[in-house]
């Protein structure tokens, strides 16, 4: 088994085509065809089912596929590791981010990076906290600022790095404005306008309920805090958002602490408990470390 079969394998699975697969790599399609043919021929089973508009992994392929991934980037990181001894650090960086993150100066982080290691080719994205998990237990990314509620999820490390309350957002006409705290019983016999599932906010609000046997109503979904406040303001349902963004609109919303229990959203910075990380990501570890660590 050669490590250039599996390279031309994985990006085959990653591209569902060997046309897309070939001009990734820079290579003729003919000659992936012929090293995917020798790997499936030397493991004696089909990798890839080539029967649909999409070629896709057959079980066998799936199973093949983590281990294959491990064994590049264990290549990977050997090759980056003597770079580094070499006084280099190039490769890739990955880096995953919860949507609306405005808390964190994720540019700042990436900026300052960026100066000391030039060489390495970043890549951020931005999705929800399931999916950011998902993709640092596969090894897709290096690290990624998520959303967690009061246990981190397995298999991960992490750091807190913002930790506020959460509120209720409600027009200044509004009864609760003239509060400063709301039972969370008593908050959940209005229509709520929240975060969607796969937030860190989300997860604390439902555990919340849970753990107190409280039924919550939420009508209105939204992936943007700012669209929340929005929606509280046109009178449509009381927003459940973190302090700061209340803070941010004070002039149009008024955020009520939430009580009985208390509520915190907390974004941590996450990495692999189970993976080696790289050079690069070692080295983006230690500066989003020294820069977000709490005081």
């Amino acid at each position: 088994m050669e490590l250039r079969q599996l390279e031309y394998f994985l990006a085959v699975v990653e591209e569902r085509s060997f046309t897309r697969a070939a001009a990734r790599l820079h290579v003729a399609q003919p000659g992936v065809s012929t090293h995917i043919r020798r790997l499936e021929q030397e493991l004696g089973q089909p990798l890839l089912d080539r029967s649909g508009p999409a070629v896709r992994p057959t079980q066998a392929g799936t199973t093949l596929l983590p281990y294959a991934r491990s064994a590049l980037s264990a290549v990977s990181g050997g090759r980056l590791a003597l770079d580094e001894l070499a006084g280099l650090v190039r490769g890739r960086l990955s880096v995953g981010v919860v949507t609306s993150c405005s808390t964190v100066p994720v540019a700042d982080l990436m900026a300052d990076f960026h100066r000391s290691y030039p060489e390495v080719e970043i890549h951020l994205s931005e999705a929800s906290s399931d999916r950011l998990v998902a993709g640092l237990r596969a090894g897709e990314l290096d690290a990624a600022l998520i959303g967690v509620a009061s246990e981190p999820p397995p298999g991960l490390h992490h750091l807190i790095v913002v930790d506020e309350p959460v509120v209720a957002g409600v027009v200044p006409e509004d009864p609760l404005a003239a509060r400063d705290v709301v039972p969370l019983a008593e908050l959940c016999e209005r229509p709520l306008i929240c975060l969607p599932r796969g937030t860190g906010v989300r997860a604390v609000l439902e555990e919340a309920c849970e753990s107190r046997g409280i039924p919550m109503r939420i009508t209105m979904e939204a992936a943007d805090p700012h669209r929340l406040v929005q929606l509280a303001e046109r009178g449509l349902g009381v927003a459940v958002l973190p302090a700061p963004f209340a803070r941010r609109h004070g002039d149009r919303t008024q955020g009520v602490e939430i009580v009985s229990p208390r509520i915190r959203a907390r974004i941590a910075l996450a990495w692999s408990a189970e993976r080696g990380m790289s050079p690069a990501g070692q080295a983006f570890l230690d500066l989003a470390r020294a820069a977000l660590a709490p005081v």
